[in-house]
Order: C-alpha cells, then sequence, then structure tokens
C-alpha cells in the first residue's frame, strides 16, 4: 500500500500524568536509569532514523520542550493545546509537517522500554504486510485498563478501549499497546473521520484500526514476544517496575558482554554506562551518567561512580565518586569520596576515609586514611600522612597547593594554601605549613613542646596524680 520509507515518527508526550502525584507535572520527565522516560523514547525513535521526528507536547510544554532541545535539538515539539485525546494529538502533529508520502509510526513517550528492534519489526512487519495500519500488541496475563484487539478469523477488526469494553471482550487478552506503524495518507484520510462518542468523550487513535478494517483496508499486527517492553507508565509503582526491567536488561547485556556482575539484583547501571570485558562488579553497586570502567577494574561492594572514569586494574571499594578519574591500578577506598575535578594516576591510592576534590594525584602517590585534599596538585611517589588537610578556602577564595614528588608529609598536617612543597621534602607531624618548604627540606610548624611538672596534682589533687581517680573502694 506504501513504500517502506518511514516519513515521521510521532511521540505523544502531551498528557500530565497526575498519578504521578509530583510537582514534577510532565510525567515523561521522571528519569529511570539515565535518562528521562522521554529521552528513552525519543532515542530509540531517533535510531529508526525518520524524516521527521514530532514530538506532542501539552501540560507544562516549556519544560518538555527545553528538555527535547537539550537531548535531541532536532526533533521537532508541536503542541497540543487542549489535550482531546490520542487521535487528536497525532492529527495535530501531521497538519505541522509536509504532505507525508510513506509510513508513519506513533509511540508513547511514556514506553521507555521500547527497543529499537521491536519498532524496525513493526514497520517490516507493515512492509510486508502492505497495511493501512499495523498494530504493536501483546497478550498479558492481566490486560485491564489496556484496549483489547478484536479479532475475527486471525484477523485485526478494531481494538476496544477497556472503559468502552463489554464483560466478553474484557477477556480478551492481547493488547493494543499504543504503537503502532500507519499508511500516512490513509491515516490522514481516517484521522478526519474521528468522533468523540465513546466513555471518554475523545478521539481515540485505536479508532483508526476500525475505520481501516471498515473501509476494507488491511490492517496487521505483530506481536512482541516481549511483553514488559510494551508497558506504559502512569505512577511510581509502574516507573520503579520499569526501572526494575531496564535494570534487569542493562545488566544481563553487560554480562553477555563479558562483565562479571555478583549480584544483579543490587547491582543498577545507567544506559550509557560503558564496562569493559573482565570488569568485576560486586553488590551494592550504582553506576551512574557516563561512567567508563577498564578491563580488569573491580568496583564495589557498596561502590557509587556518577561520569567517572575508571582505568584497567584500579580497585574501587566503598566509595563515592563523581566526575572523577581514576587510573590504571589506582586504588580507592573504603569510605572514600572523590568529588569533581580528582585524577588519580596510575597506581595511586585514596584511602580509608579520604576526601579529594579538584585535585591531581601523581603516579604512585599515597593518601592513605583520614584526610582531606582540595585544589591541590600533588606529585609521582608522595606519600600524605595521616590526617592531613590542605586549608584550600579562605573565607572568600580557592587556593592551590602544589607537591612535588618523593614528598612525605607527617601526620596531622594543615597545609595553608596558597603553599609549595618541594621535591623530596618532608613535613613534622602536627605541623601547620604556612610557607614554602624548599626541595628536601624538613618543613616544622608548629611550637615547641614543654612539660608541666605537677600540675596534676596542683589542679586536680593527688588521687588523680597518682592514675586513682574514678576507682572503687572496697
Amino acid at each position: 500500500m506504501t513504500d517502506a520509507r518511514l516519513a515521521a515518527v510521532v511521540v505523544l508526550a502531551a498528557g500530565e500524568g497526575t498519578r504521578m502525584r509530583s510537582t514534577l507535572t510532565p510525567k515523561v520527565l521522571h528519569p529511570l536509569c539515565g535518562r528521562t522516560m522521554l529521552e528513552h523514547v525519543v532515542t530509540t525513535a531517533r535510531a529508526l532514523q525518520p524524516e521527521h521526528l514530532v514530538v506532542v507536547v501539552g501540560h507544562s510544554r516549556e519544560q518538555v520542550t527545553a528538555h527535547l532541545a537539550e537531548v535531541d535539538p532536532a526533533a521537532q515539539a508541536v503542541v497540543q493545546e487542549q489535550q482531546n485525546g490520542t487521535g487528536h494529538a497525532v492529527r495535530v502533529a501531521l497538519e505541522a509537517l509536509p504532505e507525508l508520502d510513506g509510513i508513519v509510526v506513533v509511540v508513547p513517550g511514556d514506553a521507555p522500554l521500547l527497543t529499537v528492534e521491536t519498532l524496525e519489526a513493526l514497520v517490516a512487519e507493515h512492509a510486508v504486510s502492505h497495511a493501512a495500519t499495523t498494530l504493536l500488541t501483546a497478550v498479558l496475563d492481566d490486560p485491564t485498563g489496556y484496549g483489547r484487539v478484536v479479532r475475527s478469523g486471525g484477523s485485526v477488526m478494531g481494538v476496544v478501549e477497556h472503559k468502552d469494553a463489554d464483560l466478553p471482550t474484557r477477556e480478551i487478552r492481547e493488547v493494543a499497546t499504543s504503537v503502532y506503524a500507519f499508511d500516512a495518507a490513509a491515516l490522514q484520510s481516517a484521522l478526519s473521520k474521528l468522533t468523540t462518542d465513546n466513555a471518554q468523550g475523545e478521539e481515540y487513535l485505536t479508532d483508526v484500526v476500525g475505520l481501516h478494517h471498515g473501509a476494507g483496508l488491511p490492517v496487521a499486527a505483530h506481536v512482541t514476544p516481549d511483553a514488559g517492553q510494551t508497558m506504559g507508565v502512569n505512577d511510581r509503582v509502574q516507573l520503579s517496575e520499569a526501572r526494575r526491567l531496564l535494570r534487569d536488561r542493562l545488566v544481563a547485556a553487560h554480562q553477555r558482554a563479558g562483565v562479571t556482575v555478583v549480584d544483579p539484583l543490587t547491582t543498577w547501571v545507567d544506559v550509557d554506562v560503558q564496562l569493559a570485558p573482565d570488569v568485576t562488579v560486586h553488590p551494592g553497586t550504582q553506576l551512574h551518567g557516563r561512567t567508563t570502567v577498564a578491563s580488569g577494574a573491580v568496583i564495589g561492594p557498596d561502590t557509587t561512580l556518577t561520569d567517572t572514569e575508571v582505568g584497567e586494574g584500579a580497585q574501587v571499594v566503598r566509595a563515592h565518586c563523581d566526575g572523577a578519574v581514576i587510573g590504571p591500578d589506582a586504588a580507592v577506598g573504603p569510605y572514600t569520596y572523590l568529588r569533581p575535578g580528582t585524577r588519580l594516576g596510575r597506581g595511586a591510592k585514596a584511602g580509608g576515609f579520604v576526601e579529594i576534590k579538584a585535585s591531581d594525584l601523581g603516579d604512585g602517590s599515597k593518601v592513605p586514611h583520614l584526610s582531606y585534599v582540595g585544589d591541590a596538585t600533588i606529585g609521582e611517589r608522595s606519600n600524605i600522612g595521616a590526617g592531613n588537610i590542605t586549608g584550600n578556602y579562605d573565607g572568600q577564595a580557592k587556593h592551590r597547593t602544589v607537591i612535588g614528588d618523593d614528598v612525605r608529609t607527617g601526620s596531622d598536617t594543615v597545609l595553608v594554601a596558597p603553599v609549595t612543597i618541594g621535591d623530596g621534602a618532608y613535613t613534622a607531624a602536627g605541623s601547620v605549613i604556612t610557607e614554602d618548604v624548599p626541595a628536601g627540606a624538613l618543613g616544622v610548624g608548629r611550637a615547641r613542646q614543654r612539660n608541666i611538672e605537677g600540675w596534676v596534682a596542683r589542679r586536680r589533687g593527688r588521687a588523680a596524680a597518682d592514675g586513682d581517680q574514678g576507682k572503687q573502694q572496697p
């Protein structure tokens, strides 16, 4: 009936989503696994390479349109001023486009689990069948709420919305998923004939199926074997279920690509995360944003990485890292916080209870424990003692600390920036360093110790001086 050219994909995203019970009123902007629902759908639609990609917006249109411009600037937003049904929404979309010749695919904006492969199969079925309409359908154990696909002798006759269905029709388990492929000309003709004679008083896109069947035009269906990917999201329970299903899909794909995921049920991976073969991910790990992990690295347990790069053979244990670069064979954790701008060189270490921010830690250098390093450059093979602090903020501006190669700082050293510690220099334990320490020198910044004999006895009595304070008498 039509050529196989994909003229347009129309994404329906005008709904308010009141059942989400959220101040984020555009339902399609709720996130899962690193993208909003709308971005998931638009990304999938764009992969089909349509001539036109149109998103119908309505409620909170400014937010949705702004988000669309970020995730797909080439997509066209079309406003549905009054939400008069899905058929009306598609008609508004087509009126905003030049005359189309080819296939028009329609998808809902709240179906984030749809895959490119499923839409390609739908379009292929449509082309082979030379159909006016091809539905994507699914067979559900509980079809409540979905439009039922009515067949006669195996041929699709129409779709009856749940609210309009009688009891025998509600027994049908094959449902329409709100995903369609249409012949553009046949679609436009049918849209002009839609009425609002139904329970909701809206123009149903599903009625196009019946109109085409009644006109003697071929109607086809592609039954997806994976009903889960067609689920829509109307409330937070369904959002959680969609998130879980997408997580399962992503984790399984990484496992099949050679990643060891010890416990998939406690592992969360965003869609843009990249994991190389032979990465090991332990339980309780969350990998977000554009995190990348190279081969041989071990992540977790109980670790969260966001937009973080992990090099080959590195180990990250019970750490929270955001916008950090962890070099090959580096070690992080446990209980470590790497903030944006942190870069660890090859074999570097950020140990237990360490926080590092906007700092470079050179190859082989270590911050083993209980330290804060902020706005610092540390050379190679240096060791930052326990309890060190870079005093980088004077109340008005941030200042940088520069530490050279092969430096050793004593425990409880405070480096008051701006300050430079030269190559091979040492600082004494307990020092407050306010001036540069030359290469090879020892920096001491503390008062000389003095002992006051008899002070305890004079201030607190003989029992305290003898160590008998608090003892019970027989």
